[in-house]
């Protein structure tokens, strides 16, 4: 029954990633909260989800004239040394100061989102 739960979330939150609302937090937030992963590792798992929830969602997004192409090579090379450097700093820290620095993210995102004027 355990798997189910696994299932579910991985579905969930591969769908909102293809709408861009950030299945790969989520499913950090799961990952460490209700299945017991240590936070390095949740985060590695998510640096790889990304790569197939992304590819998955780039063809409607091209069509439907959502990508600057002029500005895609940069943002794809940038990704992938944020990712680099992520991935090694997620190895590097103790798994406690991973947590707070985590939760101050969620923390200052979600501020933002909630007060900025859009």
């Amino acid at each position: 029954m355990g798997w189910l739960l696994a299932v579910l979330a991985g579905a969930l939150t591969g769908v909102l990633s293809a709408f861009g609302v950030g299945g790969g937090t989520l499913l950090l937030v799961y990952l460490t909260a209700f299945a017991g992963t240590p936070q390095n590792l949740a985060q590695g798992v998510n640096l790889l989800y990304f790569l197939p929830t992304a590819a998955a969602a780039l063809p409607a997004h091209v069509k439907n004239g959502f990508v600057e192409t002029p500005v895609l090579l940069p943002a794809i090379l940038t990704g992938l040394a944020g990712a680099a450097a992520a991935a090694w700093a997620a190895t590097a820290l103790e798994v406690e100061l991973l947590h707070r620095c985590f939760g101050g993210f969620l923390l200052i995102v979600g501020a933002r989102e909630l007060f900025s004027k859009r």
